[in-house]
């Protein structure tokens, strides 16, 4: 830990009097370690998402519906919506609905896990969250918590990992941002 030595001034007795203090300041190493990690593990449960709807293999997609079997990973999802967004999401049952949801699944996992283009994962992947939100909506109220459920968990998670450029451990996010600079696309 590094100490920091600080002085302010505070009114006694009238006088202003030089007060000195010391303050612990604990070292971002391991933070940066903790926030790398937990960047990678969402980054897996998008590319792993990604990996058994394209492949089917049988843990949230059985063989059968494999999109590469002809499954529709979209469709299905939002042929079974029932709350009050039913109709906005149907716009999204067709094929470009299946690739739009596999690229981003697949983007998003993609850019967590190497660290680069975390803004915009963070963003696309903050959306996704929130459509599959409102597509559960009231239903997703209706768990543990009548406020909060995993999607914003997802969401911040995402969000975490791109205001604290996490990527720049153990990830390319140096050699992105060298790349791309500190525009929208960190």
């Amino acid at each position: 830990m590094a100490t920091t030595h600080s002085t302010s001034t505070t009114p006694s007795k009238g006088h202003a009097v030089p007060v000195v203090y010391q303050e612990q300041v604990v070292t971002s190493a391991f933070a940066r370690r903790v926030l790398a990690v937990a960047r990678i593990v969402i980054g897996f449960t998008f590319f792993w998402a990604f990996i058994d709807k394209t492949f089917g293999l049988g843990y949230a997609t059985p063989t059968e519906r494999a999109w590469i079997n002809g499954g529709t990973p979209a469709q299905g999802f939002i042929k079974g919506i029932e709350g009050p967004f039913h109709d906005a999401f149907q716009v999204f049952a067709n094929p470009f609905g299946d690739v739009l949801f596999m690229v981003g699944l697949l983007g998003i996992g993609v850019a967590l896990i190497a660290g680069a283009g975390l803004r915009i994962a963070a963003v696309t992947g903050t959306l996704l969250m929130l459509f599959m939100y409102l597509a559960e909506f009231p239903l997703a109220l209706g768990g543990n918590n009548p406020i909060v459920e995993s999607h914003w968990h997802e969401a911040l998670l995402l969000i975490i990992a791109a205001v604290t450029l996490s990527g720049d451990t153990w990830g390319a996010g140096k050699i992105w941002g060298r790349i791309v600079g500190n525009s929208w696309l960190r």
